[in-house]
């Protein structure tokens, strides 16, 4: 009976533990509003949603209409952040999703991308394509409701093999908001904009 009832605790503090891991996944419309929150006001209605199923998988949680995809937040990571990108940036995201998940570090999936753009397996636009990231503090953000107090929008410029020179822009910021070229001469080269944080907060 003493084994037993030890095997019971032991059990019991197994299952509590993997409960306490197991992130808790908002509902999709809660996900879906804290998402398109990235995008331009008049992108929201119509942008496709990437976010998290019951299961904790990746799929599509809203087909779109227009040229945006939109990411969830991750549940398993705190605060919140989600971004919106072109849609012809998404063979480029998705792979470095699959890499991810495949276990390959930072490094390795920036050299793997690399190398297959330039091998035309993996395209990249042959336009500029813009992603908007939108982050929240952990204490900001309410996960079942999608509803954020103060969040912080940044923009990326994706203008692939783009250099300082090419485009005139300089290689770091030398005031608040000033675009620069992150990357250059790369496949991911980008313009990032950081504006001053008190300027980018929305719902």
């Amino acid at each position: 009976m003493k084994t037993s009832l030890l095997t019971l605790i032991a059990l019991q503090g197994t299952v509590t533990a993997a409960l306490a891991q197991a992130p808790m996944i908002p509902a999709p419309d809660s996900q879906i509003k804290a998402a398109v929150l990235a995008a331009p006001a008049d992108k929201r209605d119509g942008a496709t949603v990437y976010g998290y199923s019951p299961k904790n998988e990746f799929v599509v949680l809203r087909k779109g209409t227009n040229e945006l995809v939109c990411l969830a937040d991750d549940p398993a990571q705190k605060g919140l952040s989600v971004s919106c990108y072109h849609r012809d940036l998404d063979p480029f995201m998705e792979r470095g999703r699959v890499l991810k998940k495949d276990g390959k570090k930072p490094a390795e999936i920036l050299a793997m991308r690399e190398q297959e753009v330039k091998d035309k397996k993996l395209m990249m636009p042959t336009h500029p394509s813009t992603l908007f990231s939108y982050t929240a503090k952990e204490g900001d953000y309410d996960a079942t409701t999608g509803e954020v107090k103060d969040g912080y929008l940044r923009y990326v410029v994706y203008i692939p093999y783009a250099t300082a020179e090419s485009t005139g822009l300089p290689l770091k910021p030398e005031a608040p908001g000033m675009p620069w070229i992150m990357d250059p001469g790369t496949h991911r080269a980008h313009i990032m904009i950081n504006p001053p944080a008190s300027t980018t907060a929305h719902h």
